[in-house]
């Protein structure tokens, strides 16, 4: 069966792909691959990055550009997972007010007033200590889908590693 991509579902796959190429070079690297898995709710390994990597660089530069993981992920690849992977980056951009790529605490603090759910400073530490990864005092879109998947985890009652 072939799978023919339209061109919205092709932008939402370069917009995740810009996500996580962190240094902009247009490719990514392992540890960035290594990211993006983790925000879709996989658990590589190192091995299991390393031997991935290898079958997706076709070209053999050691990263990996973005018409290759195209061609790699094709076969797997649902209008479902896309739209799944496209809501969670509308989520974020709620919250990011500034369009700035980070949650701060008072975008945080502003968006759960505005959904009807008012925190106390106590609880947006603690929810931002649980999101915030990296200790830089921001909720990036990894952090962000990171905790969102969790959460998804939790309420379905999946178990969390």
């Amino acid at each position: 069966m072939s799978i023919i991509l339209k061109i919205d579902q092709l932008n939402q796959l370069r917009n995740i792909f810009a996500r996580f190429d962190k240094d902009n070079d247009g490719s990514l690297s392992h540890l960035e691959l290594a990211a993006l898995l983790r925000s879709l709710g996989f658990k590589p390994t190192g091995d299991q990055i390393q031997i991935l990597c290898a079958s997706m660089d076709s070209n053999g530069n050691g990263a990996i550009e973005f018409d290759e993981m195209v061609h790699a992920i094709m076969p797997d690849i649902t209008e479902q997972n896309l739209l799944n992977q496209g809501t969670l980056m509308e989520v974020f951009h709620s919250f990011d007010r500034d369009n700035n790529g980070y949650i701060t605490l008072a975008e945080l603090a502003g968006q759960m007033a505005k959904m009807g759910q008012p925190v106390t400073y106590r609880e947006l530490m603690e929810m931002l200590q649980e999101a915030d990864t990296d200790g830089d005092g921001l909720i990036s879109f990894d952090e962000f889908a990171t905790i969102m998947s969790r959460s998804a985890a939790d309420f379905l009652g999946f178990p969390v590693s």
